[in-house]
């Protein structure tokens, strides 16, 4: 399995419109970061988690060559307003894409985008997209893919757990039972957008712990925002955990 980062920035991505901070002018390509996105290469079979409003930049920058299935974790603007450029996919392998998320994420797309479910239309003009609302563990492509809940302020939202890999984007708290389905990963992606605390996501300092305790082999930290500096924030973590960036490129074992 090779898991590319298709984004890695909060809601405003870096740089920040307007800002003039050390780090929206850093020439260290790392510290430009789209909103976040991640390609799975599953054998030559690919999936995206969430589509940011860059994932017609993203899929060519970074070349992804088709969309066997899409996942949502939850349906704020960051991870969703990207969805339309599915169409090209659709139009160069003439088939509706499996679109899997919660009943809640589901219910929001199709408030926001419900033609991509609407398929009166035979040509590929629209997107199109095939709701499968998530209700436990379901095999994808011979690998099986766990929803996990996890909590971003007072918003549920769906983790995934697939194979000895996990990403915990837009989180605050992570139930017990979440904890537990997330412990022996080889590799865990986790949200941790700064150093100070904020209502809704982990700071630094909390994935930290939360990473002490899950004790993955190897942990990435993502949806950065612009107080971070990507050098400066890596010099200071434990050698198992670094900060992902855009275009990064992970192999874990299946």
């Amino acid at each position: 399995m090779r898991v590319v980062f298709l984004g890695t920035g909060t809601s405003q991505g870096v740089p920040v419109i307007g800002c003039t901070c050390d780090v929206c002018t850093s020439p260290d390509p790392r510290n430009h970061r789209a909103r976040p996105s991640i390609w799975i290469d599953l054998g030559g079979r690919h999936l995206v988690i969430d589509t940011p409003a860059e994932f017609r930049l993203q899929a060519i920058r970074f070349r992804l060559p088709r969309l066997d299935a899409l996942l949502y974790t939850h349906a704020h603007a960051d991870h969703i307003f990207g969805i339309d450029d599915i169409r090209r996919y659709n139009q160069m392998q003439r088939e509706a894409i499996p679109l899997y998320a919660s009943r809640e994420t589901l219910a929001a797309l199709r408030q926001a985008a419900g033609y991509i479910f609407d398929y009166t239309n035979e040509n590929w003009a629209l997107p199109k997209a095939i709701p499968r609302e998530l209700d436990g563990p379901f095999e994808l492509f011979g690998t099986t893919i766990e929803p996990l809940l996890v909590w971003h302020g007072s918003m549920p939202v769906t983790a995934y757990r697939i194979g000895r890999m996990a990403y915990v984007t837009d989180c605050s708290r992570i139930p017990a039972e979440t904890m537990e389905r997330l412990r022996a990963l080889d590799l865990l992606i986790l949200d941790a957008l700064r150093y100070r605390p904020h209502p809704t996501h982990f700071s630094i300092p909390e994935a930290l712990e939360v990473i002490e305790e899950l004790k993955p082999k190897q942990a990435l930290l993502t949806h950065l925002c612009h107080e971070v500096d990507h050098a400066a924030a890596e010099a200071g973590l434990p050698p198992h955990v670094r900060l992902a960036y855009d275009g990064l490129s992970v192999t874990v074992d299946d």
